[in-house]
């Protein structure tokens, strides 16, 4: 995902933080405008569920370009994971969607970000609420619960406009066959025949539908479009739950 900004952080200093390469070692088409960049990086730190990290190209000219991107691959893979949804207007995702391929390197920087994290000895309950490609560092989380073997109860509400946008859809319907994890999807602008799904954007009447009491006090983390983000956590502390447990990270002008 492209970035963002955490609420109530300025991210960490990058002191300590070096620029190393990173080699492609596999491109995943996500969706028509996402694909999922596996990097190898021999100096790459454990990072933790919902942190991100710095890219940077340089032109032959010596314009530099910098944006940030939420890691995907939980803390136990051995490689690093982005995905990257192409901005039509954009000076980097474009060329990391369209041109980078397996073999090339990657200039970046790792792991940023204290805030928006969770780890699976945290326990539960999880709630996750994404829009569009903010679902990203929320895979994150799910991914490393999967890994880690914690059976904590865990339930991801994720807006799409259409069933095509849905960025893992085939992962989350794997991963949901996990009676601890339910995954909810709701698609704003079209729906497939027979979808089974919900129909709008997420609204109070969803939002109580799938949280959790907040008498049972989940960690609950909240990531999309500046708007999505704003509307979820105000309703949910409306809900009743502690503002201190609602984490936000919501995408920002960045150019791509």
């Amino acid at each position: 995902m492209e970035h963002l900004v955490e609420q109530a952080l300025v991210a960490a200093p990058h002191k300590r933080l070096v620029w190393q390469l990173g080699k492609v070692v596999r491109v995943v088409p996500e969706t028509s405008r996402t694909k999922t960049l596996v990097l190898e990086v021999p100096d790459w730190p454990q990072h933790q569920p919902g942190q991100h990290l710095d890219v940077r190209l340089t032109a032959e000219d010596g314009y530099q370009a910098q944006r940030s991107y939420s890691v995907g691959s939980p803390p136990e893979d051995k490689h690093v994971a982005i995905t990257v949804e192409r901005l039509e207007d954009g000076e980097v995702s474009p060329y990391l969607t369209d041109e980078l391929d397996i073999g090339d390197e990657l200039e970046l920087r790792g792991p940023i970000g204290g805030y928006f994290t969770w780890q699976a000895s945290q326990g539960g309950p999880l709630l996750l609420v994404a829009g569009g490609s903010g679902v990203v560092p929320l895979m994150a989380m799910i991914r490393h619960r999967a890994a880690a073997g914690r059976e904590v109860p865990a339930r991801l509400l994720y807006s799409s406009r259409t069933f095509e946008d849905i960025i893992y859809r085939e992962e989350l319907d794997q991963l949901a066959q996990d009676p601890g994890l339910e995954v909810f999807h709701t698609l704003t602008r079209s729906q497939p025949e027979g979808w089974a799904g919900h129909r709008r954007r997420i609204d109070s009447t969803l939002l109580e539908e799938v949280a959790w009491p907040s008498q049972q006090q989940p960690h609950i983390f909240i990531c999309g479009p500046t708007r999505l983000v704003e509307a979820v956590a105000t309703t949910l502390t409306e809900l009743g739950h502690d503002p201190a447990r609602v984490k936000t990270e919501r995408f920002g002008p960045s150019g791509g």
